[in-house]
């Protein structure tokens, strides 16, 4: 190779991605969407992730670097179904003119009442729908990566094709008359009906709403009489509701399980996938 053509290759190795090109173009609302991001868009994107791990969603306060953020963006990424209510104000404040991609379009909510549960990624199924919904917007936003995005998102929903299989064949594994499960929040309600366990949770599908003494009082009348086995810990929840409800019943206090965030990157639940996977071995260990 002549120093020219060397020189012009060189340069072409140095050029970032389309989407890769500031660091902050693809921003995402929390830490399990920009995982999905990540999964579908590989070298050609760089995520931040507004709520990083461990992080609750529904209470987030955004700062001045993310205003910041959000302004730089050419794409937003976000879950929709009421999670981020601060995010219409955060946008306005930023200036930015990012596209903004509602990930759960597609899926079929589930509403209690007035609230509609925003927790749909614990349905694999429609995990499956927010990888669809990626796939799209990153050709949209790239499209000289389009025949990437579309292999990465699919070999990724085969992944998840086998994930959901596990889910069953893991849950088939406890006794029917187990399958009942305390929790924090209400945030399990897609996983339930996707996959046949009930949960029940002293706190509504947000955080923001604060369990009330009868709501407590109800709970554990409910698992005394149903014999409902264990209570789980969320990794964003104060832990001493739970703590209370399991002493005062006798439940099993299972494993810390993973409902809207995933854990850092030595944690069990580093992406989507080792969440769910990490929260059926909670669930099967506790009530087999």
């Amino acid at each position: 190779m002549n120093r020219r053509a060397f020189l012009v290759s060189a340069a072409c190795l140095a050029i970032p991605h389309a989407l890769a090109q500031d660091g902050g173009e693809v921003v995402a609302s929390m830490s399990i969407i920009a995982d999905l991001v990540r999964q579908v868009g590989g070298s050609r994107v760089h995520v931040a992730s507004l709520v990083g791990p461990d992080g609750d969603a529904h209470v987030f306060q955004p700062s001045p670097a993310d205003a910041r953020r959000v302004a730089q963006a050419k794409v937003l990424f976000v879950n929709g179904l009421g999670l981020e209510g601060w995010l219409p104000r955060l946008v306005q404040a930023s200036g930015g003119k990012a596209t903004t991609v509602t990930l759960a379009t597609g899926v079929l909510p589930i509403r209690e009442g007035q609230e509609t549960d925003p927790h749909a990624w614990q349905d694999v199924a429609n995990a499956k729908i927010y990888v669809a919904n990626i796939r799209d917007a990153l050709v949209a936003a790239d499209p000289a990566g389009t025949t990437e995005f579309a292999e990465r998102a699919g070999r990724y929903m085969r992944a998840l094709d086998e994930l959901d299989a596990e889910i069953r064949a893991g849950v088939a594994t406890i006794p029917a008359a187990r399958r009942k499960i305390i929790t924090s929040h209400d945030a399990f309600g897609y996983f339930a009906r996707a996959y046949g366990l009930t949960f029940i949770a002293p706190q509504g599908v947000s955080t923001e709403s604060e369990a009330s003494s009868r709501d407590v009082a109800r709970i554990i009348r409910q698992i005394r009489a149903e014999k409902i086995p264990a209570v789980f810990l969320e990794n964003i929840a104060d832990p001493r509701l739970m703590a209370q409800v399991a002493r005062e019943t006798g439940a099993i206090v299972g494993d810390r399980i993973f409902s809207d965030s995933l854990s850092d990157a030595d944690g069990p639940a580093p992406d989507y996938i080792a969440m769910m996977r990490h929260n059926l071995a909670a669930f099967t260990k506790a009530l087999r």
